[in-house]
């Protein structure tokens, strides 16, 4: 499956005769991904991995700072259901991100999923260079930043991808250490999507199937994170500052954190708050297109995940992406249930998908402003 890194953004030999395309094709080239450099030994961090300054800004919120709101925690068994609406459309308005408890979820299957990604990541290299690659054609395919060749600065993580849905892999694409539970914990996530977005249809005041009708979760990619510890973690991020590109994404983390989420607060402010694990919660955040077909009542934030600053142990997340199927469909604002007038043109998801592609993962501005009306 492997396949060399093709070229990307251009990127200029310096002054100094520091070639960063060389870094970055050498780099793609061993297929070992930034795994690869810790088993190698290294003390520091390859340039191509520095952000700039203002990108490593730490000027994180606590959440019990009177100035500063907490991520919004949602019980999902609670009751009455008009509460847990409430709850819902409150997180999703104000912050676009909110932990669910009570999800349905088994706590064993999500142990299940993370113990697998940890399983692949930290077994032979030889299994992952088989399986690195950059060609979307692939269902599974294993890779270390997607846009390598289009960031300014690469992110100290590794991917696993899959295409889970419409149509899942065969059993014999998955990796070893994922076969028996990736497509079930995939199953048990979209459950969980299902019913979130049954909750945010209720809060437009449309009809509980609306989103689920428009086609919200008829495609769903698994985006496996391994962030291995880093030797200059105040040099470079784990995930650089990102909207997500889906309607609903649905992330499991573990109990190592880093994950943060840039917030609104008191005078014109925003400030990066950190989203704490919890366990036996999953997260869930709105994306891009969620936004554009609320016309802008539900909100897709900018995160991001630093790097890992442990000496040891090793961050894992899994994050479900819940897209279309139909990627020719116009999507365009909802009018029923609001007098406002759309704020965006309608857009298919393969038009707002070239458009992420083309930029890479830290595109400059907000992509949705793309698509936004002038009035």
């Amino acid at each position: 499956m492997s396949t060399a890194g093709s070229t990307g953004a251009g990127v200029a030999t310096t002054a100094d005769g520091y070639d960063r395309r060389l870094e970055l094709q050498a780099f793609d080239d061993t297929r070992a991904g930034v795994k690869g450099l810790v088993d190698a030994g290294v003390t520091s961090i390859p340039a191509i991995f520095h952000h700039p300054p203002d990108a490593l800004a730490l000027d994180s919120a606590s959440s019990i700072d009177d100035d500063a709101p907490a991520i919004p925690v949602v019980d999902l068994s609670g009751a009455p259901r008009e509460e847990v609406v409430a709850q819902v459309k409150a997180a999703a308005e104000a912050v676009g991100f909110f932990q669910v408890l009570n999800h349905g979820v088994p706590s064993e299957l999500m142990d299940a999923m993370l113990a697998g990604i940890k399983r692949f990541n930290e077994g032979p290299t030889e299994v992952k260079r088989r399986m690195y690659t950059r060609d979307a054609a692939y269902k599974v395919r294993f890779c270390s930043n997607f846009d390598l060749f289009k960031s300014a600065a690469a992110n100290w993580r590794d991917t696993l991808f899959c295409e889970l849905a419409p149509v899942p892999p065969s059993p014999e694409e998955l990796p070893d250490a994922v076969r028996g539970v990736m497509l079930e914990y995939g199953e048990a996530a979209t459950k969980v999507a299902l019913r979130v977005l049954e909750l945010l249809s209720e809060s437009l005041g449309l009809t509980t199937d609306h989103l689920r009708e428009m086609g919200c979760v008829e495609g769903l990619n698994m985006v496996s994170h391994y962030y291995p510890p880093c030797p200059e973690p105040h040099l470079t991020l784990g995930t650089s500052t990102h909207t997500d590109p889906a309607f609903l994404t649905v992330l499991l983390q573990d109990g190592v954190g880093g994950l943060q989420v840039l917030v609104d607060r008191r005078g014109d402010r925003r400030r990066w708050v950190d989203v704490p694990p919890l366990p036996g919660a999953l997260i869930i955040n709105i994306g891009d297109l969620l936004q554009l077909v609320s016309n802008d009542r539900f909100r897709s934030v900018e995160h991001r995940v630093l790097a890992n600053c442990s000496r040891e142990t090793p961050r894992l997340s899994v994050a479900c992406f819940f897209n279309t199927d139909d990627k020719r469909r116009l999507y365009g604002p909802i009018t029923e249930g609001s007098s406002d007038p759309p704020v965006y043109r309608s857009v298919t998801a393969l038009e707002y998908f070239a458009l992420f592609y083309g930029n890479g993962l830290q595109a400059q501005g907000r992509l949705l402003d793309y698509f936004r009306l002038q009035h």
